[in-house]
Order: structure tokens, then sequence, then C-alpha cells
């Protein structure tokens, strides 16, 4: 057994229990902000530029800094840098808490996603040294994707719960102590690990990567919320513009933020847009599912939470039974099978009525979560196993950046395609009765037209409420249809490109893939693991 490859022991289990902590709570603390918002609006009083601010903020500069903090981690330590993020998560948690003004949460919210933009890469490249063996290594990365996923769905209902006997502050207090625990035990379990020969800092290049990132997800948000239009479409570009001139920077720098002969291989590149395409239905389509089970189906906050506990439950089965028989078939194969599997249940989804109900809903979408999170995981590990050690964090960041983008562009087109779909069902169908205001206010969300049949008499209100809900029903058959397509679609592109050579886990590096020009690189994607 070589150095490179030995097992991990106690200690690193142990470790991994301590990094998903940070994972559960990053992850929390994006979804907690459904529940806690009625709340602090009536608190607060924010603006309607203010509250999408307050709701927004940590997304942003959590996706924007992702890349920045990923090589800054290569550079400086990752486990220093985990443990600064935790340190500044918890004292933005206790900010966040004790806010007294709308401008106050909202910079609690920033150096929150400042400080949640440290963990997702610190932790997953941690992970990476800590665990040499590649069997052990998909195990540990199954481990951390159930994480992320978990804290997404917990966060409702644990802050459904606090917010029953506490105020809006408690969803975020409910960090601190799970951050002091990460500060005591990380010295104690997790390894540190940085560039042996790291180089100066890319300052410039940090900033082209935020604004870059920045500029095509708020663009990409405004899309999704309001449709196409100049603006947005402006701030697309200028992000992309940007994100042209990161590149061309990270050319001809000396000192890179992000290794770009890494995306000259197929087995780096190729998994970074399966988790895109994964993310984008998984993501765009909790857009109606939540509006579903709330708007349609009439549950609380909080109840609808706990009917999406399943979702998350049966996620660990997947990923187990991707990780278990992936080095007995090979990675494309059961990533190809997931992807098929999700789009099995979006397929089911394409069938859904406004009188499904829950039990339907729920199921055709645990059917979608057994398959995204055994490809999620399996992506993941073959992402991370990609890159040399040494570059391990910026291979992170560049998995979560994806899974980020990918996510914005599911709500904005899905959302868009729905949009578009409802609003002209209502045109067409609404009653007559109704007058321009209320048909204007029904066409804009089904928020608006449940509003509005609240205001009408018993028959017209029933039959906007009709109107509405089939309009609903058929928006998520479409959004269903173009997530089961790209999913076949990426089943098919995984399983034609990454066929052909293999080489053994780790011998490759970024460097001597390149020289291969163009032939099929797949690392240990179909080799098992020794």
């Amino acid at each position: 057994m070589t150095e490179d490859n030995r097992p991990a022991g106690g200690r690193e289990w142990a470790g991994l229990a301590v990094l998903i902590l940070p994972c559960v709570l990053a992850s929390m603390d994006m979804s907690v902000m459904f529940v806690a918002l009625p709340s602090l609006t009536a608190d607060l009083k924010p603006s309607s530029s203010e509250l999408l601010w307050i709701m927004d903020a940590y997304g942003f500069l959590l996706a924007g800094l992702l890349i920045t903090m990923g090589t800054l981690g290569d550079r400086i330590g990752r486990r220093r840098v985990l443990l600064a993020g935790a340190a500044a998560f918890g004292a933005a948690s206790v900010l966040a808490a004790y806010s007294t003004s709308s401008g106050m949460l909202i910079a609690a919210r920033v150096l929150l996603g400042v400080a949640g933009s440290t963990l997702a890469p610190s932790t997953l490249s941690l992970i990476r040294n800590m665990f040499r063996d590649a069997r052990q290594r998909a195990t540990a990365v199954g481990v951390w994707t159930a994480g992320f996923a978990g804290g997404a769905v917990l966060g409702p209902i644990i802050g459904g719960l606090l917010l029953e006997h506490f105020w809006w502050g408690s969803v975020f207090l409910i960090n601190v102590p799970v951050m002091v625990l990460l500060l005591v035990l990380g010295p104690l379990l997790l390894p540190e690990y940085r560039h042996p020969r790291p180089g100066r800092f890319d300052l410039l290049g940090a900033a082209l990567s935020l604004v870059a990132v920045l500029g095509v997800i708020y663009g990409v948000k405004l899309m999704a919320e309001h449709g196409f239009g100049w603006f947005s479409l402006a701030c697309c570009a200028a992000g992309l513009a940007v994100g042209a001139a990161f590149l061309r920077r990270q050319r001809v720098a000396a000192n890179p933020l992000i290794d770009l002969a890494l995306f000259r291989t197929r087995r780096f590149n190729l998994p970074l847009l399966i988790d895109a395409l994964a993310t984008f239905g998984l993501v765009g389509f909790s857009l109606f599912q939540w509006q579903f089970m709330q708007l349609v189906l009439g549950m609380g906050p909080f109840e609808s939470a706990l009917w999406s506990l399943p979702t998350f439950l049966v996620m660990p089965v997947g990923i187990a039974l991707a990780t278990a028989i992936a080095p007995r078939v090979g990675k494309p194969n059961v990533i190809a099978a997931g992807l098929l599997v999700a789009a099995a249940g979006y397929a089911m989804l394409t069938m859904i009525q406004a009188g499904s109900g829950a039990v339907y809903l729920i199921g055709a979408l645990t059917v979608v979560a057994i398959g995204i999170g055994g490809v999620s995981a399996v992506v993941t590990d073959v992402i991370l196993s990609a890159a040399p050690p040494e570059r391990a964090g910026a291979a992170s960041a560049m998995a979560e950046t994806s899974a980020e983008f990918g996510g914005a562009l599911g709500i904005a087109i899905l959302g868009s395609i729905g949009t578009a779909v409802y609003r002209s069902q209502l045109t067409t169908k609404a009653p007559d009765t109704l007058t321009a205001k209320e048909l204007e206010a029904a066409r804009d969300t089904l928020g608006g037209a449940v509003d509005t049949a609240a205001t009408l008499p018993k028959g017209a209100a029933e039959a906007l409420r009709n109107v509405a809900f089939d309009a609903f029903a058929q928006e998520m058959r479409i959004a269903s249809v173009v997530s089961a397509v790209l999913m076949a679609a990426a089943a098919i592109l995984i399983a034609t490109l990454l066929r052909g050579a293999h080489t053994q886990p780790g011998a490759e590096t970024p460097e001597s893939a390149a020289e291969h020009d163009g032939r099929d690189e797949v690392d240990d994607l179909t080799s098992t693991a020794t």
C-alpha cells in the first residue's frame, strides 16, 4: 500500500463528521429565510428592494467568492481558511439575529455570504487530502453531498420549529454553537494542507472572478423574476465580458487562480457540465414544488417542509448505491444511470394535475432525488479526483460554482418558460367577470391569483382558482418535459464521451493530460479503485 492511497483511519472519519457541520449550516442558511421572511418583514418593515437584498445577498456573495476562497485555501492553508470562515460565520450570525434595521440585516447577510464561501471548497478539498484511498474518498464525498442536500431540506423544518417558540433571529443563532464546536474540534481532527509553492495571490484575478460571477447570476435572477429585459441581458453580457477578461488573465498570470489545463480534459470539464445540468433541474423545479404544495394544496411552510423530508431521506440511498457499484461497473455508467432515473422521475411529473395531491408530487420527486443524489456524489468525486492535491481547493470551488450557475439558470429558464405558459392560460381562460386590474394581478403570479380570488364572490373565486391551478399544473408539466429531456441528453453525453482509454487514479497531472490533445481521459472514471 503506497503513501498516496493509504486507507483513512478513525481520526479521518471523525474529522469528516466535523466537516459536515458547516456544510449543513451553509445550505440551511439559504433555505431558512423562506420561513423567517414573514416574521422579519413584520418586525423590520423592509422596502421591496431591501427585501430582495435580504434574500439574495447571501447567495450572491457566496457564489461570487467560491473560486477566490478555494484558491486562497490552496495557498495559505485549507484548515486555516475553514476555521477563519467558521468564526466569521458565527459572528455574522449573531449580527443577523440581533439586527435592528433592514440595512443592518443586509450587511449581516453579506458577511454571512463571504464567510459561507470559505466552507464548501475548504471542506471538500480537505476531504481530498484526508481520504487518499479512492473507495473511501467516494464514500466521504457522498456523505458531504448528503450534508449539503440535508441542510436545504432541514432549514425550513428547523426554522419552523424555532419560530413557533422564539423570534425570527433564532434561525441565525442556531449557527453559533455549531461553529464554536467546529473551532474546538477542527484543530484536533482536521489536517492542514497548502500548496508547497503557492506564489503570489492574484488579487486582480480574484476581483475579476467576483464581478463575472455576480454579473451573470444577478442578470439570470432578474430574468427569472421579470422576464427577459435589456437590463438583465446587459448584466449577463457584462458578467460574461469580465469572465472573458478573467480567463485571458489566467492564461498569462504567473500564479493563476485556476489552472486552465484542467479544462482541457474531459474527465474535468464534462463532469462540471453534468453537475450544472443536474442542479439545473433539481433547483429549477423546486420553484414549482413549494408553490404547488403551499398555494395549490393549501399547506403551510412547516407542513410543506415536512412533506419534503422523503426526498432528503432517500437521497443517501441513491448516494450509497452509486458509490458502491461505481468501482464495479464504471463511473460513467453510474452517472448515466442516475441521470436516467432522474429523467424517469421528471417523466412522472409530466402527468401531474392540479388535483394530483402531495403523494404523487413527492413520490415523483423522490425518484428524482435518488437519481440526482447518486449523480452529484459521483460527479463531485470525479471532479475532485481529476485535480492534483495541491489544486483541490480550486477544483472544489469550480464544482460548487458550476452547481450555483446550474441552479440559477434552472430557476431563470424553467421559471421564464413556466411564467409564459401560466400567463397564456390565464389570459384565455380566466372568468370574464374579472376587471382588468384583477386579471392583471391573477396573471402575474399564482400567489396573485389566490389573493385575488380571496376578494371575489364564492362562484367567481372558485372559477379563478380552478383556472389558475390548472394553468400552474400545465406550467409544471412543461418544466418537467424540459428537465426530463435534459437529464436524458446528459445521460447520453456522459455515456458517449467518457468511453475509451483510462489511467490509474491520480497518475496523470493536468499538464500531462493536456499533452494527450483531445483523447478520452477518464482518470479513475472507468477503472476500479485499488
